[in-house]
Formats: structure tokens, sequence, C-alpha cells
């Protein structure tokens, strides 16, 4: 049997000038992890710390260790390197074994050469990123770019070079595992399982590639699930495909639709002498998945189709958590993927500017159930089709289709994030004049690799795409779109225009859970405006369009505190109704993917999950928007419906009422409506006249209800209604584990939410935005170590709700 040997103790860094270290560094890691470990740098996601650090992306750097070896009867010795970031020079013992250049595939350089009894030393050389790619540009000929940086130019994570929500840490290192691979005879070089399930029948087609030492014939199996197949690779062979039928496997389902089923695949590989050389194993799971797109009356659809039952894909996007990738641990990864299953999430799309994500990533999504959308690396930026970027494009998008083929969660592949689009809308073409922009990327070879590699999932040119060239791809008739008018330029109900197909990409801004701020930014006062907040906020325009927000829908902030809470709120807000009137569309629209679960540093962004991984409003929002069961009551034709959603797999009935109320809480009118909604299906109910047509529209609201769930519909915006003060009782009460608020109102109470983070950074709230109308009781559940001063939970600025703002009234 082949022998890895990590290479991860004994490391140093130091700038190639000598300007700074040798000092300790850490592998898998970076520099500027290094750096901080040493107390070198301050924290980059810190204030504005990271303007400071940009030296460190303008330097080379060298990582040396040195190692024991005592030889091996082995034939064959190779320095596998799983990841460089990313311009890498790699010596041993003096000799340069290899040189990379992107940072999102692995290579393998003969080590066995330079290798010798004793110690031997290992040297890799980082140069600039920022100087390979300006001089790839240089030799190629620039192109269009969303910021000032070229990572264009270079195969490695776009958002490292600062992005609308990132910093800019331009990263070097060796970010993945490295070691000495010795094996004699023959390896797996690649295992790729296609597996997939027709009539009852499953069934797995395991491709491998074969490396030799050897031309002696091999025997290869694989058995799943109790069945075993075998075939022989005969002599000087290099490919084979051992085909294995499992007739009637336990399936795996997404989330909501069934378990999640996986079945050990072992694959072995053995000499002519009957010898185990190479195996590999991994959990694969049984499940067909189409995506239709079958032209109808009303354009195109875009639906997932999982074991021959549609989804509709309750999405969320996905951003590297943390923009120093390699502090994600598989606990980070299942703290946040838990976040998005209790969200009642069940996709996840891997944005284009980040990485392909660690198996760690793909194997918590098989276990959850979340279906992923994978975008190919290429983001916001037109890019070079010529040497070296575009063989370094086919390596990279070959290995990453074969590393995640056995991934069952994984369902799509797309192209690119908004280069079809970018190029049709944002000037590209006189930019270009004439040169390559990655259109052969996303319609040719990326398409030809997935065909080829993967023919069991779909593939999709990019994200936004209406399914044809010469139809604007941004079309929300057809395919897949993306709705970024509404935050840049108009209010958020302009959701409400949209009859889209698929949206993938939708989203509206706050500012991070308070123990955030007050964590990652130093300014006294703090204010929307200081100078912190103002780094911290990495959109274009990003506090105008947040105070457009609020001048539409919220009174006036008199401070901060206000402010904060507000705009929390007004996010929340936008992005329900966003969610709820594409989900009251279905089965015209079938997926919805939010823009964005989660935040790789502290910043004032469109995340449901902030850069310390506390939920904002927002993320409460969406576990009731996305629920199996929505409730909402929705403008249309000039008329108010109410609709029913049923993600379910049962049928819901029953009794629901609705009551027009005046803002005391004094009914005016009442209907009541028998439900019948068949799963996985909405039903629209048109309400009655009397209901919805208002005698005091400021004063007055609607309220649907049934099975505990609740739908408002308020006839004007809350900075009109003239709001009483509040009133209410409120109780805090020690129990396990923290503290049990209970708030009893004595006048309407809008959006009543606890943030109780404000008094320990380690407490958290069960829910939010809870209204209630006068006489009415929440009772919140309050996790928080014993410490917390529990009357405090009781009073602003912990406890708040609309209408305690003073310029309400």
């Amino acid at each position: 049997m082949s022998d890895f040997r990590p290479l991860h103790d004994g490391w140093t860094v130091a700038a190639a000038d000598g300007s700074v270290g040798p000092l300790p560094a850490a592998v898998p890691g970076c520099v500027h992890t290094d750096l901080l470990a040493a107390g070198l740098i301050p924290d980059p996601h810190l204030d504005a710390n990271e303007t400071a650090l940009r030296w460190i992306g303008h330097t080379d750097w060298v990582y040396e260790a040195a190692f024991q070896w005592d030889g091996t009867t082995d034939a064959r010795v190779d320095l596998a390197c799983a990841g460089l970031d990313t311009v890498a020079t790699v010596s041993l013992n003096g000799a340069e074994v290899g040189t990379t250049a992107n940072m999102h595939r692995s290579y393998r350089f003969d080590a066995r050469p330079h290798l010798r009894t004793g110690e031997n030393r290992l040297r890799v050389h980082f140069g600039s990123a920022y100087r390979y790619a300006e001089q790839v540009r240089d030799a190629l000929g620039d192109r269009p770019n969303a910021y000032p940086d070229y990572f264009n130019f270079i195969r490695k994570m776009a958002c490292n070079f600062g992005w609308d929500w990132g910093p800019n840490v331009v990263t070097a290192g060796i970010w993945q595992p490295i070691g000495l691979h010795a094996w004699s005879t023959a390896r797996l070089a690649t295992v790729r399982p296609l597996v997939t399930v027709d009539d009852g029948v499953g069934r797995v087609e395991v491709h491998v590639e074969v490396e030799r030492d050897s031309d002696e014939p091999l025997a290869l199996s694989a058995a799943v699930a109790g069945f075993r197949a075998e075939t022989t690779v005969a002599p000087g062979e290099r490919t084979a495909i051992v085909k294995v039928e499992v007739r009637d496997p336990e399936l795996w389902w997404p989330r909501g639709y069934g378990e999640q089923v996986r079945h050990l695949l072992d694959v072995t590989l053995r000499s002519a002498a009957g010898t185990a050389v190479d195996t590999w194993q991994r959990r694969i799971g049984f499940r067909s998945v189409h995506l239709d797109t079958t032209p109808d009356a009303d354009g195109t659809p875009f639906m997932f189709v999982v074991n021959g039952v549609p989804v509709f894909a309750r999405g969320v996007n996905w951003i590297p958590d943390d923009s120093l990738v390699t502090r994600v641990t598989r606990e980070g990864y299942a703290q946040r993927l838990a976040q998005a299953c209790d969200a009642n999430v069940n996709m996840l799309r891997v944005w284009g500017g980040g990485r392909y994500e660690s198996e760690d990533f793909y194997d918590l999504a098989d276990e959850l159930g979340l279906l992923v959308a994978q975008d190919f690396l290429f983001a916001c930026a037109a890019y070079p089709e010529e040497d070296p970027i575009a063989s370094e494009v086919v390596a990279e998008a070959r290995e990453q289709v074969t590393r995640l083929a056995s991934h069952p969660s994984l369902v799509a592949w797309f192209g690119s994030n908004e280069n079809i689009w970018g190029f049709h809308d944002w000037g590209w073409p006189e930019r270009l004049a004439g040169r390559s922009w990655g259109e052969g990327y996303y319609l040719r070879v990326l398409p030809a690799i997935v065909a080829e590699l993967d023919p069991t999932r779909p593939y999709w040119p990019s994200s936004p795409y209406s399914g044809d060239p010469d139809r604007h791809p941004n079309d929300p008739a057809h395919g897949s779109m993306h709705i970024w008018d509404v935050w840049n330029q108009k209010d958020y109900t302009h959701y409400r225009d949209y009859r889209p197909r698929f949206v993938a990409e939708f989203g509206y801004q706050a500012p991070p859970v308070y123990a955030t701020l007050r964590r990652s930014i130093s300014d006294d006062p703090l204010a929307h405006d200081s100078p912190g907040m103002r780094h911290h906020q990495k959109a274009m325009d990003g506090d105008a369009k947040l105070q457009r927000g609020l001048d539409a829908h919220l009174p006036a902030p008199g401070d901060f505190d206000d402010w904060h809470y507000l705009t929390q709120v007004n996010q929340a807000r936008a992005l329900a109704l966003g969610i709820e009137h594409f989900r009251s569309l279905r089965p015209l629209c079938m997926g919805t993917i939010m823009w964005q679960l989660n935040d790789c540093w502290p910043v004032t962004s469109w995340a449901a999950v902030d850069g310390d991984g506390r939920r904002k409003p927002l993320w409460y929002a969406l576990r009731r928007a996305y629920a199996d069961r929505l409730l909402t009551i929705q403008p249309r034709d000039g008329a108010l419906v109410l609709v029913a959603v049923n993600d379910g797999a049962e049928p819901w009935q029953g009794p629901a009422s609705v009551t027009r109320l005046t803002i005391a809480g004094e009914p005016r009118a009442k209907t009541a409506l028998d439900l019948d909604v068949p799963p996985r299906s909405a039903v629209t109910l048109p309400l009655p006249a009397d209901l919805t047509g208002s005698e005091d529209p400021h004063r007055e609201l609607l309220l649907a209800e049934i099975d505990g769930l609740r739908a408002w519909w308020f006839f004007a915006e809350d900075k009109d209604i003239p709001y009483p003060a509040p009133e209410y009782e409120s109780t805090a009460e020690p129990v396990p584990g923290g503290w049990q608020v209970t708030v009893q109102a004595g006048t309407i109470l809008r959006d009543l939410t606890l943030f109780p983070d404000r008094l320990d950074a380690t407490a958290s709230v069960d829910d939010v935005m809870v209204t209630l109308l006068p006489g009415e009781t929440a009772v919140f559940r309050v996790t928080a170590p014993p410490t917390l001063h529990g009357p405090a939970l009781t009073r602003r600025p912990v406890l708040r709700c609309v209408n305690d703002v003073p310029h309400q009234r």
C-alpha cells in the first residue's frame, strides 16, 4: 500500500527581501495568520487595519522546513501539494521541483531524485499575486473588472482582493495539506463515481485514472450497499471503469423531502499478485437530479427536480466564511450550515468569487440534505481566454468536477457569476475592443468538461442566464435571474414588480449585531458615519441606500441605537417581502436564493449571519419566510389576496380567519376562509372588499391567522402611522441556561425585538420581530451566562419596538 507522510511541522516564513522573519509558520495556513500569531500585525478585520496591511500582498514570501528522511523501498515518492496560494516555486534540497500559479488546484511533483537520507530542506517561494496578475494583464491586455485590483488575471480567490462586503487581504501560503506520497506499482490518480437511479436500479460507474510505475495488469474493484463488481486494467492502460448495480437502493433526498441515506463506496486497486496497492472510500447517495427548462406559456422555467419530485429552492448564497480561509474548521462549517437548516433553507449557492469549498463543507451538506449549486470561479469581470489563464482554467475545472462528483448534495454547476450579464449591460464591449472575456469558457469549455466528466449533473452557463445567447441574460421570464435594481435604485416593495422563474440573487443590507460591532470597531462614540463604521461599509453609496430605505418606511432614528435597530428591521422586512412574494407565485417561480447567508468579517452587508457568526434579525425573518407553511397577504391587480404556501408533504387544511383591526386592536371586519392546500403547492384566495377597503389606512391593519401562523398587512408605512407610545409589562425570570422574558402588551408593539448581546456578547434569543396587539403576550427565551443582568433585558436599548422610537410620535 502507498504511504502518505504529512509535512506540516517545523515551518518558518520570511519576507524574501529579509524585511520580516523568519518566524514560525503554521501549515496549512497563510502569511497573514502567521504574522498575526507572531504579534507583528494587528487583526486586519478590526477598524481600518486592512488598509495598512496591503503591503503583505505586494511582498514575496518564503516558507521553509527541514525534515528527516530514512528512505523507502517504494519506486515513487511524490511531493503532494493539495493547495498552494498561489504563485509558487517549490525547491527540495536546492533543486527546483515545480512551479504553480493556481490556488484552486492541487499539484504533484516527483521528489524521489532530490531526497537524501537524513535531513532534507523544503522551500516554497511565493511571488506577489499582485505582480503576477499585473504581468499577465500587461501581456494579454486589460479587461473590465468591477473592482480596482486585477483578480481576473490570476487563478486565486477573487474576493481576497476586496469586494463590496469584504476586506482586501491578499494572502499567500501553503493553504492545504502538503506531504510526501510514497508508492509502487500503481496508484489511483483520480476516482470519479457517477451515480444514477432509474426504474428502481441504482448504478455507480466508477471512472478511475491510474498512474503507473509498472505495466503489469491490475484489478479494480468497487463495492457499495452489499453489491460488488470488478474489472481488469490491462497492461499499460491508465483508465478504467467498473460498474456496480444496486437493486432498490435507499435514496438520498433533500432536507424536507426524505432521509439523507448514504452508502459507503469502497474502491480498491490490486496488483497482478492480488496485493492492494491503493484504496479510495467515500459515502455516496443514490439520487437523480434534473433541471427542468422546458419552455411553457410563461417563458422558460428553471426548476430542480430531485428523484422525480420538483423542489422549490429555499436558498441562500454562500461566500467564504472567513477572508482568511484557512481558519475555517469543520466545526465552523457545521455551525453555519446548521444555521442555514434552522432557517428552513434547503439550497446553498457557492458563489463564484470565492473558492471551491472543502470536503467538510460538501460532506456536511450531504449529511444535512442541503442542495448545493456550485459556481465555477469567475465573478464580476472579463477573464482572458488565452494562456497562462486558459490552461489553468481547464486543469482546475477538470480537477474540481472530478473531486466533487461523489457528493449527492451537489446538484448543478454554474459557469460564472454575472459575467454574461456584465458583458451585456456593464459597458464591456467598448472597453474590451475585441479581446476575449470568458464567453468561450461559459458556453464551450466548461459545459464540455461537465458533459465529459459528470453528465449526471446539469450545467448552466452563468448566474444569471436566460438560456439563449440571443436573449437578455437577466430576463425574468427565462431561466435564472438576479434582482439588484431594488437595493441599488428602488424601494424594496418593487420586488413585487417581478414575476421571475428563479431568483439566484437579491438582497438588502444592514449592519452586524451590536456585539460584533463593538468587538471590531473602536469608534467612540459609535455612529452610523463614524470612521470605523464607514470603513466596514464597502458597498457603493451603501449608507445612502440604507437611509433611503429608512426614509421610505420607518420613523427617523433619534440616535445610533435607533438607527441600528431600524436598519436591521428594514433588512428583515425587505427580504421577507421579496421571499413571500416569490413563493406566492409558485409554480411560476420555483426558487429564491437570497444574498447572502454569511459574512467573511465584521461588516455592514446583506448577510443574515454576521462575521462573528451572530444571527441578525434577517435570519429570524428567513426562518419564517422559508417555513414549510407560509401565510401571506399579497397585492394582486389592485386588490389584496391571501396566499397559503404548503411546501410540506401533507395537505394543509383548516379554517383561516382574516380580520381588519385598528392599531388599538378593535375589530372592524372579519371573514373566515377554508384552506385546502395540496402538498408542494400554493393556493390564492381573494379577500372581500370590506376587509381590504380600509376606512382609515393610517390607523388600520389586516391580520390573517391559522394554526398559530400570522400574516400582517399594514395599509400605511410605519413612519405615517400614529402609533401610541408603547405600553407593556415585562418580566425576566432565570431559567436553566439563561432567562425567560415575558412581555404583555398594553398597546400595539410593532416588531418587538430583544438584543441580549448588548449585555453579554455570548447571549442570544430564540425569536425577534414579534408584533403584539393590546392584551397579547410574547415569551422570549434568552440563552446567556449566569452573569447576565436579567432586569436589563426588559428595557431599552435591549428591548425595542418600532413605536418606541421618539421621532415616531
